[in-house]
C-alpha cells in the first residue's frame, strides 16, 4: 500500500519528505529491504491524534499460534520497520507480528503533530495499539523504538504484557560517540565496494555490506527530515515505577549506552527485569546475531505468557 503525503507548510516539529520523487524512491528503497524477510498478510494504516501510523501485520501458519499474545515491533529513529527484516520471519511463525512505521521518522506513516514529547508519544503509541484492537501485546523496541518501550512502560503500560528493549535509548544521555559513530558510519557507505567490508566489521555496521540496506539508508538520508530532538533519559524515579516484565539486550561494544553499567543499573532499579549482554556486537544485535536474539526473545515471550 502506498500513502500519499501531502506537502503542505511544514511545522517546525513534524518531520517530512523533500518531496514526492524523493518519497517514492525512498518506499522503493524500502520494499527492496522488506523482500528480504517474511511477507506482510496486511497493511493497516491507523488515525491517531496525531497523524496516521502505518503497520505491517504478519502471522503464524499454524493455527494454533494465532491465538498467542502478539508482538509489536517499533524500528529505530531514522529508519523503519523494514529493519526488522532478520526477526520477522522467526516471530511470526510463532505468534502474530505487528511492525509499526513510527510517524516522524522516514517510513509510510504520516506526522501531523508534534509527537516528541513523553506523554504524547505514549499517547500516540496507545491509539495506536488500540486503533488495531490491540490490549495486550510484547512491544519490542530497538535503539529510539527501545525509548519508546520504556517510556510505555513507564507511562501507558496497560496493554503491555512484557517490553524487550534492544540497546535501546531512554537510559542514558546520547553521549558525542554515538553521533560520530552515526556520521562516520553513514559516510562509509560512500566508500569504494572493495574497502566496505573492512569498514562494515570496524563500525559493526552490517549495512556498508548489504546493498538493500545501504541504498535504503543512503535514500532516507536525502528524502525525510527527522523534526525531533533526541530524547532525555528517564529518570531513575521514572524507571523504578516500571512493573511491566522487561528484557534488556545490550551490545558489548554498545556507543549508545554503557553496557556493564546498564546490566546492574536496570535490573536494581526494575523488579524482575531481566539485562544480557551479546559479545561481538555493537548498537545492533538484533541485526548482527538475528537468530540468537530471536530466540531469546520468544523464550522470553513465553515465559511471561
Amino acid at each position: 500500500m502506498t500513502v500519499s503525503q501531502t506537502l503542505t507548510r511544514p511545522q517546525a516539529d513534524v518531520g517530512r519528505y523533500v518531496s514526492d520523487a524523493w518519497r517514492d524512491r525512498y518506499f522503493a528503497a524500502c520494499d527492496a529491504v522488506y523482500a528480504l524477510g517474511a511477507t506482510a498478510l496486511t497493511e493497516t494504516d491507523v488515525e491517531t491524534s496525531f497523524g496516521t501510523t502505518h503497520v505491517y501485520r504478519y502471522g503464524p501458519a499454524n493455527p494454533a499460534a494465532r491465538s498467542r499474545t502478539p508482538v509489536v515491533l517499533v524500528h529505530g529513529a531514522g529508519s523503519c520497520s523494514a529493519m526488522w527484516y532478520p526477526n520477522t520471519p522467526a516471530l511470526s511463525a510463532d505468534r502474530p507480528v505487528y511492525a509499526i512505521d513510527t510517524p516522524g521518522d522516514p517510513g509510510r506513516s504520516i506526522q501531523r503533530e508534534a509527537i516528541h514529547q513523553p506523554e504524547r508519544a505514549a499517547q500516540c503509541l496507545d491509539e495506536t495499539l488500540a486503533g488495531l484492537g490491540l490490549d495486550r501485546v510484547h512491544l519490542v523496541g530497538a535503539s529510539y523504538g527501545g525509548w519508546l518501550g520504556l517510556n510505555q512502560a513507564h507511562r501507558r503500560s496497560e496493554r503491555l504484557a512484557s517490553v524487550t528493549l534492544l540497546d535501546p535509548g531512554g537510559l542514558e544521555k546520547v553521549g558525542l560517540r554515538f553521533f560520530v559513530w552515526i556520521f562516520v558510519s553513514l559516510f562509509a557507505t560512500f566508500a569504494p565496494k572493495a574497502l566496505r567490508p573492512r569498514l562494515a566489521a570496524w563500525l559493526e555496521q552490517p549495512v556498508l555490506i548489504m546493498p538493500e540496506l545501504r541504498t535504503m539508508i543512503r535514500v532516507g538520508v536525502r528524502a525525510y527530515r527527522i523534526r525531533r530532538p533526541a530524547p532525555l533519559p528517564l529518570s531513575e524515579e521514572e524507571l523504578s515505577t516500571i512493573r511491566t516484565p522487561l528484557y534488556l539486550v545490550l551490545g558489548k561494544r554498545s556507543l549508545l549506552v554503557h553496557p556493564r553499567r546498564q546490566v546492574e543499573r536496570v535490573p536494581r532499579l526494575i523488579p524482575g527485569a531481566r539485562a544480557e549482554i551479546v559479545s561481538n556486537t555493537g548498537h545492533g544485535p538484533g541485526i548482527d546475531h538475528a537468530d540468537e536474539i530471536n530466540r531469546r526473545m520468544l523464550s522470553f515471550m513465553a515465559s511471561v505468557d
